[in-house]
């Protein structure tokens, strides 16, 4: 490979952050990323990863949540209230429910608790980026708006509107209603949304699907006079209800 391919090749791999103190996993994290050909980008506290993040352009961040400056869902927190597009992945030894529906109720795209599988890392990594290529990819696709009575979905800007009020979502959940959308009416199980939206199916996942699904549902209640747009089907899944079709 010559200098002018190499340099080419190397402006064209996918870019991760990884926020991550603990130096004997981050080398870890570092040499199996590497093995997926992208270009990862090290820091160890909250305030170096802002510096990094007001500067770069990331594809995915892998983000710790105890560092020496603060927890990292302070960090999540922010970058969902910015409607950052970058997915987010806690590496978190807070392993028990509670904690991992906090972070993804932070705006967190996804958790990894450790101890954790170098393969399973890289399978979900990878999932992350296929979500972040399809984002930036999206301006290049036909027009996907749709309409439901008080909400609008702007395939086209990633926005959504209820009763022509902008409703804040993250990259997520606004993947997540625009795929129930697209289908109104039809139930979904929580592993066909893991595979819709997230890119993976496995089992024991299925409380990353309703932590987004609760936030989604409260965000758009707030701004639908109380109307719950996405249904729970009981022992199935979650459909999407158009106001229209619902019964007062």
């Amino acid at each position: 490979m010559n200098g002018k391919s190499a340099l080419s090749h190397q402006q064209n791999k996918k870019k991760v952050l990884l926020v991550e103190d603990e130096q004997e996993l981050a080398n870890l994290v570092l040499l199996n990323l590497s093995l997926l050909d992208l270009d990862v980008v090290h820091c160890s506290t909250i305030c170096h990863a802002k510096t990094l993040l007001s500067s770069t352009h990331f594809d995915a961040i892998l983000l710790d949540r105890m560092l020496p400056d603060g927890d990292g869902l302070m960090l999540c927190m922010e970058l969902s209230k910015a409607n950052s597009q970058t997915p987010i992945m806690m590496l978190t030894a807070k392993a028990d429910e509670t904690d991992i529906v906090l972070g993804l109720e932070s705006g967190a795209d996804d958790y990894l608790a450790k101890p954790f599988s170098v393969l399973e890392l890289r399978a979900r990594v990878k999932a992350m980026l296929r979500r972040s290529l399809k984002v930036q990819l999206h301006s290049a696709l036909p027009s996907q708006h749709i309409e439901h009575g008080l909400i609008r979905i702007d395939g086209d800007t990633r926005e959504v509107f209820a009763e022509n009020r902008s409703v804040d979502l993250t990259a997520t959940e606004f993947d997540l209603l625009h795929y129930l959308a697209t289908h109104p009416q039809q139930v979904f199980s929580r592993l066909q949304l893991l595979e819709a939206v997230w890119g993976y199916n496995y089992d024991g996942y299925e409380h990353t699907v309703n932590s987004h699904i609760n936030r989604l549902r409260s965000k758009l209640s707030r701004h639908c006079g109380n109307q719950d747009l996405v249904k729970t089907v009981w022992g199935v899944g979650y459909k999407f209800s158009p106001p229209e079709a619902q019964v007062a």
